[in-house]
């Protein structure tokens, strides 16, 4: 979906209780509304709008939810429903929600965090009926970095959070579930940060770009290319403990030719000095194609004449 791309509201959507827009049965709204709606104020009825948008129906969306926490490795996570509210058979845990993060970060980046670190915002604006939003996580006005992500409470799960927080060059993720107020949460939740903030730092060990090797190919146009990192590659290692490279190993993953730019066809496997391994994702910096019968004439023709 694109943010100008519109859905519309079911009986089922509109009929959610908990925190909500108010939607009305048939209401036409943006995905962008919907989206700050969800991210700012927990609206139960616009997710599930976006669920049956997206999935068809809100049990086929929680299947794709279920599937996409498979691939994305948690292990101790299960979805019932895309709220949220309880049931016994709809549970996470700490380490699967900073994975969560973690994911959403790289998928949404500036463009989620945009959203997830505005603490006040309209939707319906130019109707009759504009409603302020107002986002739950405080965290994001009472702390230097906080730019997101979420706040959660039901009477069984309490107040919980997933908070993340950059400075300078390392942002940090801290979840905080089960305290008894979200006075506790946020206090639970600084006193990780700033713990993480003096214990931790973070270096980029490659530009994106870097040229990694050399990548030589007989009967590929061009021959030679240079392998270069898709991304940055950082790491983060404790204050007074930054690890060195002891190894580094390419592997091509993409066999065939062509080759694209920005296209992944190789892996720089890297192992530092205090045991953590790194899987870092290679391109060619020019495009590469497999000669054509023309050229092999042309090329032998060539040597003829020379």
């Amino acid at each position: 979906l694109s943010m100008e791309d519109t859905v519309t509201v079911s009986e089922t959507a509109a009929s959610m209780g908990g925190s909500q827009i108010f939607l009305e049965v048939n209401e036409v709204m943006k995905v962008e509304d919907m989206i700050k709606s969800i991210c700012i104020a927990s609206a139960n009825d616009a997710m599930v709008a976006m669920a049956e948008k997206l999935g068809g129906s809100v049990e086929n969306f929680v299947k794709k939810m279920n599937d996409k926490g498979k691939e994305i490795g948690l292990e101790n996570t299960h979805f019932v429903n895309t709220t949220g509210l309880h049931d016994p058979e709809h549970y996470s845990c700490a380490k699967d929600m900073a994975r969560i993060a973690q994911v959403l970060i790289q998928t949404g980046g500036d463009q989620l965090l945009a959203i997830t670190s505005t603490y006040d915002t309209y939707i319906r604006e130019d109707s009759e009926k504009p409603f302020w939003l107002v986002n739950t996580n405080k965290l994001i006005k009472q702390m230097e970095g906080v730019d997101g992500l979420k706040t959660g409470f039901t009477q069984e799960a309490m107040s919980c959070i997933t908070v993340t927080a950059k400075r300078d060059n390392l942002r940090l993720i801290s979840v905080v579930m089960k305290e008894p107020s979200s006075q506790v949460r946020n206090a639970e939740t600084k006193q990780l940060l700033d713990y993480g903030f003096a214990m931790f730092d973070q270096k980029i060990i490659y530009e994106k770009g870097s040229v990694i090797d050399a990548l030589n190919i007989d009967l590929a146009k061009p021959e030679t290319a240079e392998l270069v990192t898709l991304n940055e590659v950082p790491i983060v290692f404790k204050i007074g403990e930054e690890p060195q490279i002891t190894e580094q190993k390419v592997v091509l993953t993409k066999n065939e030719l062509p080759y694209a730019v920005d296209e992944k066809i190789a892996e720089l496997m890297i192992t530092l000095d205090n045991q953590t391994t790194l899987t870092v994702d290679l391109g060619v910096n020019v495009p590469m194609e497999k000669v054509s019968y023309f050229d092999l004439f042309l090329n032998l023709w060539k040597q003829v004449l020379a």
